[in-house]
């Protein structure tokens, strides 16, 4: 319960990071413009700075405690031999003999079968037990005593293990909280101000349509895609449209240039900053076709479709297992969980791990949900995947069918999860096709990707919503019109803007 508090508040400070970089900006273009004079650090970066590395250090003092122990250790043996003979030999006539002259001999029996209940060889176990019938008078009072001593250690073990499990995944957070905060701590700083040539033509341009222009930021971070903060006002009392405001800074800047999502739609007589960003070179449109299953209420499916201010668009399924209430939560923690973390600037995989981390925190034996993952950068066309225990994705494109496949256990079964990644360059026109292993599992055994191929060559619509309701009516023509599973497919198609 601490660790999966901890792991809470940890999440509470990636959904506050993107806000205080937003708030420390807002402050610094509120004031006058001053400059830090070159190769001088700003203060609150170094303060960031501070921040990240005593995030840093708290996750490597969680790295360095104790790891997974597989076997009980030697004192642990020497324990549960000492507390079983003090039980059962401390009134045995024998006593003198077992653990006089043969004490040695009668540890290493008693070790040697402990290791044989350790490994749950019952063949074994019977065979040992029967040596020691042999040496022993009270064989079968020493043997329940010694294996309810080891059950007890055993469990312990097992807690232990949990615990050192649970720090890892707090270590794993701590971490990826660090490396934003230094990554904040880069970016946020790196606001400079405009050229003064720049500065020059905008204030031309503006004044013909009556805009006051006061300062001008540029800041260029990824792959070179431009970022300009206006601080500006109209004048006479007018009031200047945002979209005609970025058709002139686009002609200046010689790229298509946009305001960030949720800015102001006018500008008025007062001075207000508007962030603008270069805008994405391609749009996405999606659709979701859903079953549950058969005599169940509720899908054991979550999904989220959702573009973020930085480029990239997001398509995020998930398959609680099995079916009905308990696989809906399950699935709706693990969308929910990354939504907050992409919200937040991590990559997917990032994300993907933290929500990992955050279910082994949660500690329910036996609950893991897939996690299926396509994140397309709609300036370039690149998607990148990620699977973990999620059925194949296919992309269609003309008449052509490719699938990327997974063969990655899911989220919150394991601490150090593997996933499945690929990476495929999208273009005008083509499909991405996710879909839960419901669907899959009701296509001919050993043919479902073939088969699923072949239904997605088959379909003729072009919205992507009518694409996956032809898919789920094909795919039932397979199962005598029954859902045996839950069965989600989501469409989404790219087209250049």
């Amino acid at each position: 319960m601490q660790e999966w508090i901890i792991a809470m508040l940890v999440v509470s400070i990636l959904l506050m990071l993107r806000d205080m970089a937003k708030t420390v900006f807002s402050g610094r273009t509120q004031e006058k413009e001053e400059l830090i004079p070159p190769g001088e650090s700003h203060p609150q970066k170094e303060k960031v700075e501070r921040y990240a590395e005593s995030f840093r250090k708290l996750a490597d003092t969680f790295y360095g405690m104790p790891y997974r122990k597989e076997f009980l250790s030697s004192g642990q043996l020497n324990r549960i031999v000492s507390d079983t003979s003090s039980a059962v030999c401390s009134r045995c006539y024998q006593r003198e003999i077992c653990w006089g002259e043969r004490a040695g001999e009668t540890l290493r029996l008693s070790e040697n079968m402990i290791r044989t209940m350790e490994e749950g060889d019952e063949e074994a176990v019977r065979q040992v037990r029967s040596e020691w019938m042999g040496a022993c008078g009270r064989s079968a009072q020493y043997f329940q005593v010694l294996g309810e001593e080891f059950r007890e250690e055993r469990q312990n073990l097992v807690w232990d293990n949990r615990m050192i499990e649970n720090r890892l995944a707090v270590a794993q957070q701590l971490t990826e909280i660090s490396r934003i905060m230094d990554h904040m701590a880069e970016e946020l700083y790196d606001i400079m101000p405009a050229d003064p040539r720049f500065r020059e033509d905008l204030r031309k341009a503006f004044r013909k349509k009556h805009i006051v222009i006061k300062h001008v930021w540029v800041m260029d971070r990824i792959e070179g895609r431009r970022q300009v903060f206006l601080n500006l006002r109209a004048r006479s009392g007018q009031c200047v449209s945002m979209v005609e405001i970025s058709q002139i800074l686009s002609r200046i800047c010689g790229c298509h240039m946009t305001p960030e999502q949720g800015s102001r739609s006018t500008v008025n007589g007062d001075f207000h900053t508007v962030h603008f960003v270069e805008d994405v070179s391609y749009q996405m449109l999606y659709g979701v076709a859903r079953l549950t299953r058969e005599q169940e209420k509720v899908s054991g499916d979550n999904y989220i479709c959702r573009q973020e201010e930085d480029g990239r668009f997001f398509l995020c399924l998930s398959d609680g297992m099995g079916s009905g209430m308990e696989a809906f939560k399950e699935s709706e923690i693990v969308v929910e969980l990354l939504e907050q973390f992409m919200e937040s600037g991590l990559s997917q995989e990032t994300a993907a791990r933290m929500v990992n981390s955050a279910l082994i925190l949660k500690g329910r034996e036996g609950i893991f949900s897939t996690v299926d993952i396509c994140a397309v950068d709609l300036y370039t066309g690149i998607c990148n995947f990620l699977k973990a225990g999620a059925s194949a994705t296919f992309i269609k494109r003309d008449h052509w069918v490719e699938s990327i496949a997974s063969e990655s256990l899911a989220a919150g079964l394991v601490q150090q999860l593997d996933f499945d990644t690929a990476s495929r360059k999208l273009y005008h026109g083509d499909y991405l096709i996710m879909m839960t292993d419901g669907v899959l599992d009701a296509l001919p055994a050993e043919r479902e990707e073939e088969t699923m191929k072949e239904i997605i060559m088959d379909i003729r619509e072009k919205e992507p919503k009518e694409i996956g309701r032809g898919i789920l009516e094909r795919v039932l023509g397979y199962s005598d019109y029954r859902a045996r599973d839950d069965m989600t497919v989501v469409v989404a198609g790219l087209w250049k803007k």
